[in-house]
């Protein structure tokens, strides 16, 4: 479960507000929290998860999962990098134009960052790659969630030089440049605001350390080509789709771990279809049941639920199983499985049938 606040919450909203009210509140907002301005020892976090929550917000297609799925559908469909590289236009509107810069520090140089505010918005050094898996699940395991245990090819550790990069009885030397931090950072201050271009040491190439004697089987880079066992789960609920799993990808040392994207794919069921949480069901029945009426069992995802026919009911009727669809992703409650009547009418039938439909027809026909 998500730890975070309701991003309406954070902002002081209603789940209704305008652009302009999330722009305006924001605005308010940033600048109480501004570090700069609030010397509390908590503004930074307040002004950071202000900053999020209009990430989010502002951008339409970003808002619309976050009101269907809460914080799930966010989370795991973009990193924080995509979050605020997505939201560039919308924080110009509120700031300016100079705040392009920031963006410009964070995202257009080889995987830097900034600083804004008194904490980090940027992603220093060097990011491992995403690693991709894909996976189809049914409507069976929508409705449970399912424990996924793979093997991917991956960059594992040296087993030479147990990840070091130096050969064995050898060590690696801290680079002077970077003092091992394997990044160097320049400051700009404007107005109320310190900017810090975060760049890769070029001395030690973003690791912090300088290997004089590499193993001879890695080349120093501490990791041999192998299999990485990953273990998730899928909660229950799910949409197809593309979900990212932070820092499962390749590790990079000194620096963050790609992602793992999982694209999952739920397979068409051979009895239900959905749609959303609601899931929908043909039940075939014969014109004889559809006038006089008959119980009858219908399947569910969970077995079997006991229905009525009416008497006189017509094609096309649907009747409603409450809670008995799937879970709503990201959230409590279940949605409802809708059963519909789909009354067959014989293509041939013989001369006895037609002579009592026929009889059946005058009856009707001289009791109006």
């Amino acid at each position: 479960m998500s730890t975070k606040r309701d991003y309406y919450e954070v902002l002081g909203l209603q789940k209704n507000s305008s652009q302009d009210e999330i722009k305006s509140q924001y605005r308010k907002l940033a600048l109480k929290f501004h570090p700069d301005r609030n010397k509390s020892p908590d503004a930074a976090e307040h002004f950071k998860e202000v900053s999020e929550a209009y990430a989010v917000l502002s951008d339409a297609e970003k808002r619309k999962l976050y009101d269907s799925y809460g914080h799930a559908g966010v989370d795991g469909r973009y990193s924080t990098e995509d979050i605020f590289q997505g939201s560039k236009v919308n924080f110009e509107d509120v700031f300016g134009s100079g705040f392009e810069s920031i963006f410009e520090n964070l995202f257009g140089r080889g995987g830097g960052g900034f600083r804004f505010g008194g904490f980090d918005f940027g992603f220093g050094g060097e990011r491992g790659a995403d690693m991709v898996y894909d996976t189809e699940i049914t409507l069976e395991d929508v409705l449970k969630g399912k424990q996924e245990e793979i093997e991917l090819p991956s960059d594992i550790q040296c087993e030479v030089c147990k990840g070091t990069g130096a050969s064995p009885g050898t060590s690696a030397r801290t680079c002077s440049v970077c003092n091992g931090h394997g990044q160097v950072r320049t400051s700009r201050s404007s107005g109320f605001s310190t900017f810090v271009t975060v760049q890769p040491c070029n001395t030690c190439r973003g690791q912090g350390k300088i290997i004089e004697r590499p193993c001879s089987k890695c080349k120093g880079s501490g990791k041999q080509k192998g299999m990485r066992h990953f273990s998730f789960e899928i909660p229950p609920g799910i949409e197809s789709g593309e979900y990212r799993i932070k820092g499962q990808g390749e590790p990079m040392s000194n620096g963050l771990s790609g992602d793992l994207i999982v694209r999952i794919k739920v397979m068409p069921h051979g009895k239900f279809k959905r749609d959303g949480a609601d899931i929908f069901y043909d039940e075939n029945i014969s014109m004889i049941d559809a006038t006089l009426g008959k119980k009858l069992t219908v399947p569910t995802l969970e077995g079997t639920e006991k229905i009525d026919v009416e008497a006189g009911s017509q094609p096309n009727t649907i009747i409603k199983l409450k809670g008995k669809g799937l879970p709503h992703q990201g959230s409590r409650g279940r949605g409802d499985q809708y059963v519909r009547f789909v009354v067959n009418i014989p293509k041939k039938i013989d001369k006895h049938q037609r002579k009592l439909l026929e009889e059946l027809q005058d009856t009707m026909n001289s009791g109006e």
